[in-house]
């Protein structure tokens, strides 16, 4: 799985004007199920989601998880950071699961964030959205969990 968090002050997602999941301190996730993923993969995303130390401390140092802070969770679908633009000048997304699968899987990675976290909103998946947020730092991370490969 692919994924680019942002710490932020406060996002939100909208779809057609309306307002779908928004929430103040915490990360903005982008996440992208590529060809192979599983729920393995999902569970270790959202573990390293949760016990990342980008937040500061009393010190200012990045010592603090989004747990520590009590800071929200906003996962929203984005496959197209499965492009490929190595040749030619329009991306190939040969590498994003198929629909079906990328929504099962990013269904199943809410549902065990929300397990697992307070604070979790979501994005809506295929959907055009328009995400707005207030990068803090700006810290931005670009996360890839990748499957095992085969023994």
């Amino acid at each position: 799985m692919i994924s680019v968090l942002q710490r932020v002050k406060e996002a939100r997602v909208e779809v057609d004007g309306e307002v779908c999941g928004q929430i103040g301190q915490g990360l903005l996730v982008l996440v992208c199920a590529e060809r192979g993923d599983s729920e393995a993969e999902a569970d270790k995303l959202l573990a390293k989601l949760l016990k990342l130390r980008i937040f500061g401390d009393d010190e200012g140092k990045m010592n603090r998880s989004v747990q520590d802070v009590e800071g929200g969770l906003l996962l929203v679908s984005q496959f197209t950071l499965a492009a490929d633009t190595a040749s030619g000048n329009r991306p190939s997304f040969k590498q994003a699961a198929a629909p079906d699968e990328g929504r099962r899987l990013y269904d199943y990675l809410v549902q065990q964030a929300q397990a697992a976290h307070v604070q979790v909103q979501t994005g809506r998946f295929a959907a055009d959205m328009q995400v707005h947020l207030v990068n803090d730092g700006p810290v931005t991370v670009p996360l890839r969990i990748a499957p095992r490969p085969a023994a």
